[in-house]
């Protein structure tokens, strides 16, 4: 006769993979390890998964990881609606305030940077004291007449076109274009990202294109005091390095790290760096 397990045992100590901040939408969470809270912000049109080779390294240093992956993406709900940034921040402030976190670092990726910076900008610190911004679209993703950097409108109107006619090629165009070269990331991880890629929604996917398109966050950076960290791919095609030194001017309390052999993906072509410079920030 097979022995009785204790029951917390068989229980556990499993935690929410899916919290809901509001009804009908559920947005999908990686929540392991134990320690100071580092929450990650996946960029478009990725999920928390992204993070998969941070993860490990991280909880292994004794941090508690918080992925969360943006309504419209991954495994989170797909709802109809506005998907601009301040239903992005309103969502994690959400799953933070459900977790009872406090003294995060909050790590941001392309449009997920830009999600954290207005984040940080309407949290007033009350969860997080410390903020990364990794290939970040900000301050602006496109071009105005009193800032000539990274894409122009018309080509983020292009790549909306594209994604109601053909989203599987504009998957594999910006994966072109995701790293330094298009051989940088070797064919597996490539694919990975693509199948990540599909997972989103089509609607989504424009919707956040049009807020990356349209947002403008110079006057959010004035409004961060905390610790800043700006990580950017010297090659960076999607976010270009003008960006990060616009970020630098606008934050008081930051400083760059230069990643010189990345493009867009430099958590992926420089992982051991980008994980050693986040743990080294985070400790301190």
């Amino acid at each position: 006769m097979m022995e009785k397990l204790p029951e917390e045992t068989m229980t556990g100590n499993a935690r929410a993979e899916y919290i809901e901040v509001e009804p009908n939408v559920r947005l999908h969470i990686t929540d392991a390890g134990e320690g100071r809270p580092i929450v990650l912000i996946p960029g478009w049109p990725l999920s928390d998964d992204m993070y998969e080779y941070q993860y490990n390294d991280l909880i292994n240093k004794n941090f508690r990881v918080i992925g969360i992956t943006l309504r419209g993406f991954g495994k989170s709900d797909k709802p109809y609606g506005s998907y601009n940034y301040d239903v992005h921040a309103l969502d994690i402030k959400k799953v933070l305030n459900k977790l009872e976190i406090k003294d995060a670092v909050l790590v941001g990726f392309s449009m997920g940077g830009a999600i954290a910076i207005r984040y940080v900008s309407l949290d007033e610190g009350a969860h997080v004291s410390k903020l990364v911004l990794c290939g970040a679209a900000a301050p602006i993703w496109t071009q105005r007449k009193d800032f000539p950097y990274n894409l122009p409108q018309s080509a983020v109107d292009d790549l909306i076109e594209l994604n109601y006619q053909d989203r599987p090629k504009l998957l594999s165009n910006f994966a072109k274009i995701f790293s330094a070269t298009e051989t940088s990331l070797d064919e597996g991880i490539a694919n990975w990202l693509y199948g990540i890629g599909l997972s989103a929604s089509s609607y989504a996917m424009a919707q956040c294109l049009i807020a990356l398109r349209d947002t403008d966050l110079r006057s959010d950076l004035a409004k961060i005091t905390i610790p800043t960290v700006i990580m950017h791919g010297k090659k960076d095609k999607i976010c270009s390095f003008d960006l990060a030194e616009q970020m630098k001017a606008g934050i008081s309390n930051s400083h760059i790290v230069t990643f010189e052999n990345s493009g867009h993906s430099l958590f992926l072509e420089e992982t051991p760096k980008f994980n050693s410079e986040l743990i080294k920030f985070a400790w301190k």
